[in-house]
């Protein structure tokens, strides 16, 4: 049974953690302060980062011709079938942390629940900083374009500092993290708009006639293609879920939510729709696919080198918020895990005045400027494989299970035309782990090998599940 907020109660075992910990009492939580428009501006300002500017590229070279174009749209209907998912999670449990109160709620808190949600947590610590990091990397790509003398090791150096930066500017309150994610929001949302235009303007027909009528061509096959092409598509429309992770601090959390995940698909996939066809108009594709900077290339041909300078600094501010923003949702998770009693108890300690997490956001911080040593496509494809394997597809069988256990709630979002989201999901994110490389898909199921023996280990000392006495 749900509370007035949406939540599910505390079990007794939950409230002795709580009374045990005192930085995690409920008179200490972080306050709701952030409305729909800035639960929307943290969702869009982390789709629209850094993402689409650097992976067209890399789109191309996985798939080459007019059937990369069905990768993007394929992309973006698993996003808005798994932002149903997310959104009626959300509407149902509006927690600081989300994905790690949602399992534990559906699987049961005091049993195999308490599994799954040191298994989000555990990956998280894993890929939160490829996050962060990714877009760190792809801002110093970008930077290079402008300082051509950087060098890689200068590359690496500004994506670490870009980190550390973030992790000092979140260092406060959220309320007024939301106004400057608004307003950085409002300039990226411009400028894409900007550079699509001005691709629509100066849009070659020929160019992309040739384009459109040559084959499809990949050096792994279609299929593998197809899937290479999805995987990026889905890491670019990524962030749709950002605003979960805020859940604690969201106002009206079982409208809010919803509403900041479900418009937030829609808007991005049209601008990265146009986006793509709008660079195809303009270079050639053998260009795009070897450009390091593709959409810096695509506004000097268009405007010379001012209207490449003045695109880069756009993208510059765009992967900066983007950077930002993840790292903001990020870092509550290990407090809430903390929270719960089952993560280091420092992790649960909040600023004495702000009332945000400390501990949390400084360790997470650290860890991504540790992450940008990594190349950004080894960077992506390790993130996507290992959030789909211990998280993504859990979310889609918790929805029924938390369906089946609770009763209709008119205030609760519930996703249309259920369960069919849910199948068009699970169906996704196995056909893109399945068409990844296989040093991720190890590299995943290893991390996940290694996380429940660290669980196992720390349950028969702690005498819980599956340990616990009768």
């Amino acid at each position: 049974m749900m509370n007035v907020f949406g939540q599910y109660p505390k079990t007794a075992d939950e409230q002795h953690a709580s009374l045990a910990m005192p930085m995690a009492e409920p008179g200490a939580a972080p306050p709701r302060v952030m409305g729909f428009w800035g639960g929307l501006s943290a969702n869009l300002l982390n789709m629209i980062g850094v993402g689409p500017f650097i992976t067209i590229p890399l789109a191309l070279s996985a798939l080459a011709g007019p059937m990369v174009l069905v990768g993007w749209l394929a992309g973006a209907l698993l996003c808005l079938c798994d932002g149903m998912v997310w959104a009626e999670l959300g509407s149902s449990i509006p927690e600081s942390g989300g994905p790690y109160h949602y399992l534990r709620t559906a699987y049961g808190s005091e049993r195999l629940g308490r599994l799954f949600g040191f298994l989000y947590l555990w990956q998280t610590v894993l890929t939160a900083p490829l996050s962060i990091g990714s877009a760190a990397v792809g801002f110093s790509q970008y930077l290079a374009f402008l300082v051509p003398s950087l060098g890689h090791a200068g590359q690496v150096l500004a994506a670490v500092a870009l980190c550390l930066v973030n992790t000092a500017l979140l260092y406060r309150r959220v309320d007024s993290v939301q106004r400057l994610s608004l307003l950085v929001s409002v300039a990226v949302i411009g400028a894409s708009v900007w550079i699509v235009l001005s691709g629509l303007l100066h849009f070659d027909m020929h160019l992309a006639v040739r384009f459109m009528h040559m084959g499809s061509d990949s050096q792994h096959g279609f299929w593998l293609g197809l899937g290479a092409v999805s995987l990026i598509a889905v890491y670019d429309y990524g962030g749709y879920n950002n605003v979960c992770m805020l859940g604690g601090e969201i106002k009206r959390p079982q409208r809010t939510i919803p509403l900041a995940v479900l418009v937030s698909i829609p808007v991005v996939a049209l601008l990265y729709m146009g986006l793509n066809v709008a660079v195809l108009g303009v270079l050639p594709w053998q260009q795009a696919a070897q450009s390091k900077a593709v959409v810096a290339d695509f506004m000097q041909a268009i405007y010379g080198r001012t209207g490449s300078i003045t695109a880069v600094l756009l993208i510059l501010l765009a992967s900066w918020g983007s950077a930002l923003v993840v790292l903001l949702g990020y870092s509550r998770v290990p407090y809430a895990a903390a929270a719960s009693g089952q993560f280091f108890r420092v992790f649960a300690r909040l600023h004495p005045r702000g009332r945000f997490p400390t501990v949390s956001l400084l360790f997470t911080g650290a860890a991504s400027a540790l992450a940008c040593a990594l190349p950004l496509d080894e960077l992506i494809a390790a993130l996507m494989v290992i959030q789909i394997m211990f998280q993504y597809l859990a979310q889609c069988l918790a929805i029924v299970l938390l369906r089946r256990r609770s009763r209709s709630d008119p205030n609760i979002f519930r996703m249309p035309l259920y369960p069919l989201p849910v199948l068009i999901s699970v169906v996704g994110w196995l056909y893109i782990v399945c068409t990844s490389p296989w040093r991720h898909i190890l590299a995943g199921t290893a991390a996940m090998v290694v996380g429940t023996l660290i669980y196992a280990i720390d349950a028969w000392r702690r005498k819980v599940w599956p340990f616990q006495k009768s």
